[in-house]
């Protein structure tokens, strides 16, 4: 599953992703271009909810040149997994570059499977509480702030990336399930 060939000049390394089986296991590696546009092949994902400690949500807007749901508001942090990397590794690196986040320690939630159409994606969702400066990275968001959870439920969902809305269900029910144990 390599795209790598011994002839050709090898990428960056951050642009090699494992590829896993449904049990997350890595069954092989492949270029970023070649899993996004193959759903068959699953690529892990590192996501990071950013909390104030009000309880508001910070949401990131896409860029409008991404090439993935461009101008949309996504999760806090998202990021792909490099290939050897570990997760929580990811998600320290995706807070510093998209956030400019650092020295804070995420709390792992839950591991879970996405796909759509032009991807499927082994996501692993962490969440920090943050009260200091949040700096975007201009390059991948346009804009980003904290929302209120009620701001987003009246918010017409078709500003939000799929992903996002997958992602907040997803916490909402393990959130449901960690307040009642």
């Amino acid at each position: 599953m390599d795209e790598r060939r011994s002839d050709s000049p090898l990428p960056p390394v951050s642009e090699v992703f494992d590829v896993v089986d449904e049990y997350d296991r890595v069954v092989g590696r492949a270029l970023r271009s070649r899993v996004h546009g193959d759903p068959s092949l699953i690529h892990r994902v590192a996501h990071v909810l950013v909390f104030d400690s009000a309880g508001r949500l910070y949401l990131q807007k896409r860029a409008d040149d991404k090439d993935v749901q461009p101008g949309k508001w996504d999760t806090s942090v998202g990021g792909h997994v490099d290939a050897g990397e570990e997760y929580r590794d990811a998600a320290v690196r995706e807070m510093r570059e998209e956030l400019g986040i650092s020295g804070v320690e995420p709390e792992r939630l839950y591991r879970y499977l996405h796909r759509n159409d032009y991807e499927s994606e082994m996501v692993t969702t962490y969440r920090v509480v943050w009260d200091g400066q949040v700096q975007p990275d201009p390059s991948e968001i346009s804009d980003g702030g904290f929302w209120e959870l009620e701001r987003i439920d009246s918010t017409d969902r078709s500003v939000f990336t799929p992903n996002f809305l997958d992602e907040l269900q997803r916490y909402r029910a393990f959130d449901a399930r960690a307040r009642s144990s």
